[in-house]
């Protein structure tokens, strides 16, 4: 593995980490950064098939919802009608006809690269507000002897269910990369010719393994069923945002998304595992466990 890829993914991983533990609108901020820059790459791939999207208004639109995801997160699903609204208003009095393609790549940009993101937003501040203890709504644990002692009832919800989600894509990811790329024979899809069933295989199975664990340290209800269904959900949806970006980069022609970070390529090439499993995750988080809790 090349240094550069090891020296950006460390400190991609840390500046994640950080943002994650501060909460508030330092991790929407953090959030942000990443969705302006993904949808900048976006763009880019749509632009090179001849497309004209709406792309400052459905930039601006995506930063508004995430925005409202750290004020309100009950009414960030409002924002995703009015924005697609907007989108089409503008592109309906462009001096150029719009085309079906305009169209659906904006909005295709607003869901993929805005939306579906935004939900990583709304599971860090679940519970948020009764535990933030710094400025712009931050917070910053006080009790660091019971951290290490393995008791994190005292951490918020949202903060130990991201960190938790973060860590088995990350083990995904990092199994598939190695088992692929040592043990890997099998071709997984023609969309990606480097991914192979080894490696997917290893990589979810890594998923499932951090996910366990983690349900049980969580005090997750039914820790291992529930361990498994998460660590399940994680590998495979990131393995389909892994794929899908790869479908994305196919069409347009190029290896990488952009060339931001050294040795992974564009943000989009170091995110896309993330786009899928954030709804997934929150309401695994939001609907599933409290529905087993009360089961007990």
């Amino acid at each position: 593995m090349p240094w550069s890829r090891i020296v950006s993914g460390i400190i991609a991983i840390v500046m994640a980490l950080s943002s994650t533990l501060l909460g508030g609108w330092y991790f929407t901020i953090a959030i942000a950064i990443v969705v302006f820059l993904g949808q900048q790459e976006y763009f880019n791939l749509v632009r090179s098939r001849g497309i004209t999207p709406a792309i400052k208004t459905t930039m601006f639109v995506s930063q508004v919802l995430l925005a409202i995801c750290t004020l309100n997160a009950s009414l960030a699903d409002a924002i995703m009608p009015i924005a697609g609204t907007l989108i089409c208003f503008y592109l309906l009095f462009q001096p150029k006809l719009a085309t079906i393609a305009d169209i659906s790549a904006s909005i295709m940009g607003l869901f993929y690269v805005g939306y579906l993101p935004s939900y990583w937003v709304r599971l860090r501040e679940i519970n948020h507000d009764l535990t933030s203890n710094l400025p712009l709504g931050g917070y910053w644990p006080s009790h660091w002897e019971d951290i290490g002692q393995g008791n994190f009832s005292a951490l918020p919800t949202g903060l130990t269910t991201t960190i938790l989600a973060f860590s088995c894509i990350w083990a995904a990811d990092i199994g598939a990369y190695i088992i692929g790329k040592f043990f890997g024979k099998t071709r997984l899809s023609d969309i990606s010719p480097r991914k192979t069933v080894e490696g997917a295989v290893f990589g979810i199975a890594a998923s499932l393994a951090v996910a366990v664990t983690g349900a049980y340290f969580l005090h997750f209800p039914y820790w291992l069923m529930t361990g498994l269904t998460l660590g399940l959900i994680i590998g495979i949806a990131s393995l389909l945002g892994d794929l899908t970006e790869s479908l994305l980069k196919r069409d347009a022609g190029v290896k990488d998304s952009g060339q931001l970070i050294p040795g992974h390529g564009g943000i989009l090439d170091r995110t896309d595992s993330y786009i899928f499993t954030a709804p997934l995750v929150y309401y695994f988080v939001t609907l599933l466990l409290p529905l087993l809790q009360t089961t007990l």
